[in-house]
């Protein structure tokens, strides 16, 4: 939600912190603030709006010189985006960052102003750094423990104290954050991007374990004091993953490094032909032991679940639901013990999802994290874990991360139903290798990037858009709905294509835009008649169909084709030109595409 980063070491703390932030700014970007040890004091300069805006300020107000600093770029959750509200917070005594949410800070509020301080912001935050000023007693370690043991809710923090202008000190609990290791300096962070230029060597911190950082080492200790001998993990990305590599935005690299993130998904899971899911605890007995699944997730992951619902159903016959994770938690769900849950989150941080996966382990049920960041909290929590292999995803909009999540569900249903006896071997050999060829068919799609910018100059000016689709292709105009209004703020709505007579057609008047996504061979002839009727009613349609689909050029008022693929796979291709268009029509509205307004690229908080 917000990014946190931290140094220590021999460099200027100002520009590894600013240079840290902005590998951040995607996790949010109302504001900006670092807090920086400078001739035994600490000084804090901190903004409203992006991490340029507060550059300009450290410039204005002298910028901050030393050699140990905290920063913070926020997505704000209490109090509205403002100076004040901004990150750092602190008293004399000590600074702090914080990404995260305190559930509890009224009443620690409360006491704390019985006590006789005085607040001056909105924020859960400044609670954290009051209390800290009130327990402390000349030493950090007893200080954090102390008022861990009052505060309820999320948190990453970096804190520092004025007595101790060598260290710096880091605490999680629900919310990420990593120690990276370096020469003669030490780092935080909430995620690897923000270290890639100086290590990719790094420590995770676990729930509730304290880090004391120094320029020549790490100590962590569990809340108790106790010492924690941690694995050094090293990351695979380079510097170059988590760059824009010469396109003008990260969504549009993103886009276009879709075929590769596909084939490195996918290649290392199939032996012989067949899908071989690499992981020890899902053997073929405890596959087929499963007799309904639960996926939970949160929009992208989420629509990437429906996919994966419709996929299982129709080749593994096996019941599956599909939750949202904020609702999952709170319906009481009813669980059965050879039940599998599968959690899918691009970060593996997310707030809700992770939440629902411990519910789940609490009823004891299975669970299957699907998760692209190595090491994540929901991938270390889950009972069985597959990574996929997007690399970082900068842009708040997530393109790739939909893309390879579809690709382990169509995995994971190969391989169930081939498991249970509902496909033959030789059907499963034929599935993995037309799913083996996606990487290619989507190179081929991606030339035809021009069709999707010229669709999105006819909608750039569109106060509403309608997307309409019937079984796979509904569940992806779901998908393409979201695109187009998180990133343009067109709105949008996604409507299952039968159901316009039940109330929506009254929304369809002269000139409204209707994309309609017909790739489905047994419901081309169905879409048709959908198609006709938003046209008798004045609607421009968009049709979205596979390649020889038959009168497509005499259907609608602008075609896009992807290549003929097998029904099932078509979500596959067809979510690149949704993707193409939003992207588009975001550029051509003079959004900030990379960055939309009120989002933030990974929710850890509920």
């Amino acid at each position: 939600m917000c990014g946190i980063v931290g140094y220590i070491g021999n460099k200027d703390s100002s520009s590894v912190l600013v240079d840290g932030l902005r590998k951040l700014e995607y996790r949010g970007y109302d504001s900006a603030g670092v807090a920086i040890f400078e001739n035994g004091t600490i000084k804090t300069v901190k903004s409203k709006g992006r991490l340029d805006d507060m550059e300009q300020k450290m410039e204005q107000v002298g910028r901050p010189h030393g050699h140990c600093g905290i920063g913070h770029t926020r997505w704000a959750t209490h109090g509205e985006p403002s100076d004040i509200n901004s990150h750092p917070h602190g008293t004399e005594k000590l600074s702090i960052v914080h990404n995260g949410i305190i559930e509890n800070y009224l009443q620690l509020k409360e006491f704390l102003t019985a006590n006789g301080y005085t607040f001056v912001s909105q924020t859960d935050t400044e609670t954290v750094a009051k209390l800290l000023d009130y327990y402390y007693n000349g030493d950090p370690l007893e200080t954090i423990q102390a008022a861990l043991k009052e505060i309820k809710g999320s948190y990453a923090l970096g804190i520092l104290f004025k007595d101790f202008p060598d260290r710096l000190y880091a605490v999680r609990k629900d919310s990420p954050l990593i120690v990276g290791l370096g020469q003669g300096e030490n780092f935080i962070a909430s995620d690897i991007p923000a270290i890639l230029k100086y290590t990719r060597n790094y420590y995770l911190l676990e729930e509730n374990e304290i880090a004391c950082l120094q320029k020549d080492k790490v100590e962590i200790v569990s809340q108790d004091g106790k010492p924690v001998q941690k694995q050094v993990l090293t990351a695979t990305w380079d510097i170059e993953a988590a760059e824009k590599g010469g396109y003008d935005h990260f969504m549009l690299k993103e886009i276009h490094e879709q075929p590769k993130a596909v084939r490195d998904t996918v290649s290392p899971r199939v032996e012989d032909g067949l899908p071989d899911l690499k992981v020890e605890s899902l053997t073929d007995e405890v596959l087929g032991s499963f007799e309904k699944i639960h996926i939970v997730a949160c929009g992208t992951a989420m629509h990437a679940g429906m996919v994966g619902k419709y996929v299982l159903e129709k080749l593994a016959r096996i019941p599956v639901d599909v939750d949202i994770a904020s609702e999952f938690r709170y319906r009481n769900p009813i669980l059965g013990k050879n039940d599998l849950v599968v959690i899918i989150s691009q970060s593996g941080e997310t707030a809700d999802t992770l939440a629902a996966l411990r519910l789940a382990k609490k009823h004891g049920i299975h669970t299957l994290a699907i998760v692209n960041v190595v090491g994540s909290s929901i991938a270390r929590e889950a009972d069985s874990v597959i990574y996929t292999w997007a690399g970082p995803e900068i842009a708040v909009a997530s393109t790739k991360a939909y893309s390879v999540q579809m690709a382990v569900m169509y995995l994971l249903a190969f391989k169930l139903a081939l498991v249970k006896g509902e496909i033959t071997e030789n059907e499963a050999r034929f599935y993995t290798q037309k799913l083996m060829e996606i990487p290619t068919q989507l190179e081929n799609v991606l030339c035809h990037a021009d069709d999707c910018k010229q669709f999105a100059e006819q909608i750039k000016s569109s106060d509403d858009l309608f997307y309409i689709g019937r079984g796979l292709d509904y569940s992806l105009s779901l998908e393409g709905s979201l695109k187009l209004k998180e990133i343009s703020y067109i709105h949008s709505e996604a409507y299952a294509a039968g159901e316009l007579k039940h109330g929506t057609i009254s929304l369809i008047t002269e000139d409204v835009p209707v994309i309609a996504l017909a790739t489905q061979g047994a419901l081309y002839e169905k879409m048709i008649g959908n198609i006709k009727e938003v046209k008798a009613r004045g609607a421009k349609v968009l049709l979205v169909c596979q390649e020889g689909a038959e009168l497509a050029d005499q259907l609608a008022d602008y075609l896009l084709e992807i290549p003929a693929v097998e029904d099932i796979l078509a979500p596959m291709l067809a979510v690149v030109p949704l993707q193409m268009i939003a992207y588009y029509a975001s550029l051509l509205r003079g959004c900030d595409v990379d960055k939309p307004r009120n989002l933030a690229k990974s929710v850890t908080v509920e």
